[in-house]
């Protein structure tokens, strides 16, 4: 694990305050008097300053609720507008997330969902009225956070992120509180190069790490046939759990887990 050091001239008080605000974390003795401190790359990762561009659920104290008979905690209302941006060198590029805004993304939205390979997989297909009443469906479904990517603020693809608890896929396996799962749609093939796939699934996962350090595991369902997407996420370091079946699907049921993620290069 790489350790960036840090010496500097500044008061205990100083040392003490970065270390709990989890900039830093550990802190050296040092003979001159000065101080030496110690992060690691996984530290520096998981600090939301450098990425989140909007209040994180984080700050929402555990208050529980029912949706049905499933127990969760009560989930804060999403933010509207950009939530993550985070520069990518290799790629000369900025990668972005934005919640969605039907007046702005409905047209895209539509086009995606009637893409004959999008629509194999979630049959979703429908016109711009029936994916507007889809769309404010999301919006006003606190178990969902629907989100616009973007490389350099150009919309190619659209995430929804959930949290696990509330949703069909809790009763599968021993769901936590603040487990969260994801669906993807790219409906840009410009942008279905392998660097670019893996630079938006390394910056999805981690706006999901971020937006709430309770969250210790992600989930993925993808159909048990979709087995390009299956093995990508085993090479990302989700494991294979078991593969269940939905009413409407037959799925596996993988895992990627926080400590794992945040030890890889991200």
């Amino acid at each position: 694990s790489v350790v960036l050091s840090i010496n500097l001239k500044a008061p205990q008080a100083f040392a003490v305050a970065a270390i709990r605000q989890g900039v830093f974390d550990t802190q050296l003795p040092s003979a001159d008097g000065s101080l030496e401190l110690q992060c690691r790359r996984a530290t520096f990762w998981q600090n939301p300053l450098a990425w989140l561009t909007a209040p994180a659920s984080v700050h929402t104290a555990p208050h529980y609720c029912f949706s049905g008979e499933k127990r969760h905690p009560q989930r804060p209302p999403i933010p509207a507008g950009e939530v993550y941006r985070r520069h990518l060198p290799g790629l000369n590029s900025t990668f972005s997330l934005r919640t969605i805004d039907p007046d702005r993304d409905l047209e895209a939205f539509n086009r995606w969902m009637n893409l004959e390979q999008v629509a194999y997989f979630w049959e979703q297909t429908g016109s711009l009225e029936e994916h507007a009443a889809y769309l404010r469906e999301m919006l006003d479904d606190p178990r969902v956070h629907p989100l616009i990517g973007c490389f350099d603020d150009e919309p190619f693809a659209y995430f929804e992120v959930y949290w696990c608890k509330e949703d069909r896929i809790a009763p599968f396996y021993d769901v936590a509180d603040y487990d969260r799962g994801w669906h993807v749609v790219v409906g840009e093939s410009k942008h279905q190069g392998v660097g670019k796939l893996k630079a938006w699934f390394n910056s999805l996962m981690h706006y999901m790490y971020l937006d709430d350090p309770r969250t210790q595991r992600i989930l993925g369902e993808p159909r048990i046939d979709h087995t390009r997407q299956i093995e990508f996420l085993k090479s990302q370091g989700f494991g294979h759990l078991k593969d269940i079946q939905f009413v409407h699907k037959k799925a596996a049921l993988l895992r990627l887990e926080r400590e794992y993620f945040f030890e890889r290069s991200l």
